[in-house]
């Protein structure tokens, strides 16, 4: 039996919701395929936003022999095979293939001998070889938005002839993040478990697996809980830390604002420069591998933070600096350690006196008392 996510999966680009920007009247997909021109393309963006069906309908539009790989199971071999077709080749997960395979991609993209569209969850700029990249086109596909999403949910419920109440509605757009396909998969399930017409939020949990946790990610308790984890840490208060941590994770929460607020939160409040370095490399393990594995990383990250010595002299320091700019502007800047480069700017005294192990203040003179950084401060 076909998915229902495959059973209502648009054939032609007036039937996709979503992606105005790339199907629309006035997008870039419509005008390549209205010349007859297509270039290799990349498409980049978040699960369940159309790529494959995309590719499909280009492949229609221009009738050209569609194969479908994911470079998870896939080897260069059997892409080569069918070269003699001059096919469009849809590889999925393109980002899994090694720099190898992707080289062994270039020639047959460079004489037009096959029309490649690779999928990436990823970004093409670290997960692509540079020299397919400079052959192909990069479009970005974006997440479904909420309308887009309810327009995918109602199409759903009339095909299993089911009605959902408005707080079922509201958790499965919650579980879905986005993903229409995961969206469609979570209704099919949930009508074929439930003889009754109306499906509620316990039948959507019971679906998703996911219990209902009171966490919106565009309202306050989002708010809530990230300050409520940051100020855990600034608190060295591991276990609250990690805790909070965990509600967000458990809510579906997208595992690289967590890392991006660690970053920030290793110089704003640590002492060490090496949490930077933990923090920084968390945000990339976040984005290589992604959940449920990188909480993983992100629990280790919060484990060193809230451990670390806290200081917050460099963040002081820098803001106080930031008030005098903003309230007195570009102050003249001394001449002794201005930029001499020309005769005449030596002429005017650019320069002149600067000594490169001096004890004065460099400050502009209006402000040449002001001292920022406070050594040990908090």
């Amino acid at each position: 039996m076909r998915p229902l996510a495959d059973i209502l999966r648009p054939t032609t680009l007036d039937e996709v919701i979503g992606q105005e920007h790339l199907v629309g009247k006035n997008g870039i997909i419509r005008k390549f395929l209205a010349t007859g021109f297509l270039p290799s393309l990349i498409f980049w963006g978040p699960p369940g936003t159309g790529k494959t069906t995309i590719a499909r309908i280009i492949a229609k539009a221009l009738n050209r022999t569609f194969f479908e790989f994911s470079a998870v199971n896939t080897k260069i071999t059997d892409i080569e095979k069918l070269i003699d077709q001059k096919p469009l080749i849809f590889l999925d997960e393109i980002h899994r293939f090694n720099k190898a395979q992707q080289d062994k991609l270039l020639p047959h993209v460079e004489r037009g001998n096959l029309l490649l569209i690779g999928a990436t969850t990823e970004n093409p700029s670290f997960e692509v070889i540079s020299p397919l990249l400079s052959r192909s086109r990069v479009l970005v596909l974006k997440q479904l938005d909420e309308k887009e999403l309810n327009a995918i949910m109602d199409k759903g419920l009339k095909f299993v002839k089911k009605k959902m109440d408005a707080e079922a509605k509201t958790f499965l757009l919650e579980v879905a993040n986005g993903d229409a396909r995961s969206l469609l998969t979570i209704i099919e399930i949930a009508a074929s478990l439930n003889k009754k017409n109306i499906l509620n939020i316990s039948d959507i949990e019971e679906a998703a697996q996911r219990k209902m946790l009171q966490y919106d990610r565009l309202g306050d308790e989002h708010y809530n809980t990230i300050s409520a984890f940051i100020k855990s840490m600034r608190a060295s208060d591991v276990d609250a830390a990690l805790y909070y941590l965990a509600r967000m994770v458990a809510a579906g929460e997208d595992p690289l604002f967590i890392a991006r607020r660690m970053v920030v939160f290793a110089s704003e409040d640590v002492e060490s420069p090496t949490a930077l370095v933990v923090a920084n490399a968390v945000f990339a393990a976040c984005h290589q591998i992604g959940y449920p594995e990188c909480q993983e990383n992100l629990a280790a990250g919060v484990v060193f933070l809230a451990n670390a010595k806290k200081n917050r002299c460099a963040y002081n320091a820098y803001m106080a600096a930031l008030a005098d700019v903003k309230a007195f502007g570009n102050l003249p800047i001394p001449l002794m350690i201005r930029n001499a480069p020309t005769k005449l700017m030596k002429g005017l005294g650019y320069g002149k006196g600067y000594d490169k192990y001096t004890n004065d203040s460099l400050l502009p003179d209006k402000i040449k008392r002001k001292i920022y950084y406070q050594k040990g401060g908090e």
